[in-house]
């Protein structure tokens, strides 16, 4: 059994999160499919009222929030409310699901690994860590180092952590095996997303164990550098969204969890 846990990210189930309802009942879905906690995006922005909404159904269904994505632009601008709403929800990690377009250069990705470092220092004060979520651009080289090699470089290890995507690595020309080696000590969330290949023989996310990533070499190097949390993502669904995160959690409970 590993020791790591498992999490379903709630992008997935993006179309079911509209209403106050629609939250309640997709938290309701989550639990009797297993799983026993959540990672919170997709729901738009977070106020009060959303906020209360999204505690009192991880309550009452007994879910633990395990991180969650916010936009850089609300870390940069209402910092005091996103440290606020993650107390109240006991969650630890906050993350960002992707860099703004105007940093996607090689200036651009020194500059984000700085501003971004100073915001994690912020939330480390009060006991949060800032998690950074890849797509494949991160991976375009810039003078021999790609923008992910930079934003590991240039920001601090001690207030920027990753939350490498196995899919996007993947994508991006990478081995996610070798860069959940490489940020040891700097990722406590992974995302668990699968890869395999259409009619047309095109790149397409599929169910964790429907594709054609080698799940036992990247869950032993999780385990291995201490993964806290695995949250499973799709990004598009070619069925029920609620059934692919089963047949995800399916093949991960075969695995050992």
């Amino acid at each position: 059994m590993y020791k790591m846990k498992l999490a379903v990210q709630l992008y997935t189930l993006r179309e079911f999160l509209q209403t106050p309802e629609d939250i309640r009942e997709t938290f309701q879905k989550v639990k009797a499919i297993g799983y026993d906690a959540v990672q919170v995006s997709g729901v738009g922005m977070v106020d009060e009222e959303k906020a209360a909404v999204i505690k009192q159904a991880a309550k009452d269904n007994d879910l633990a929030i395990c991180a969650t994505h916010v936009s850089f632009k609300e870390l940069q601008e209402n910092l005091d409310w996103v440290i606020e709403f993650h107390k109240q929800w006991g969650c630890s990690y906050v993350g960002v699901g992707s860099m703004p377009a105007e940093y996607r250069d090689k200036e651009g990705y020194s500059r984000f690994a700085k501003e971004a470092s100073e915001i994690g220092r912020k939330l480390k004060e009060h006991g949060l860590y800032f998690i950074y979520h890849n797509h494949s651009f991160e991976f375009e080289k810039f003078e021999g180092k790609t923008g992910m090699d930079i934003l590991f470089e240039e920001s601090d290890p001690e207030s920027f952590y990753f939350e490498l995507d196995t899919y996007w690595v993947q994508a991006g020309g990478a081995n996610p095996v070798d860069w959940i080696n490489k940020v040891k000590g700097r990722m406590q969330v992974v995302h668990f997303k699968d890869m395999g290949v259409d009619k047309e023989h095109k790149p397409m996310i599929t169910e964790v164990g429907e594709g054609n990533l080698n799940w036992p070499a990247i869950i032993q190097a999780c385990e291995d550098t201490n993964v806290i949390w695995a949250a499973v993502e799709q990004d598009v669904c070619l069925r029920d969204p609620f059934e692919s995160v089963e047949m995800s959690l399916r093949y991960l409970q075969g695995q050992g969890f």
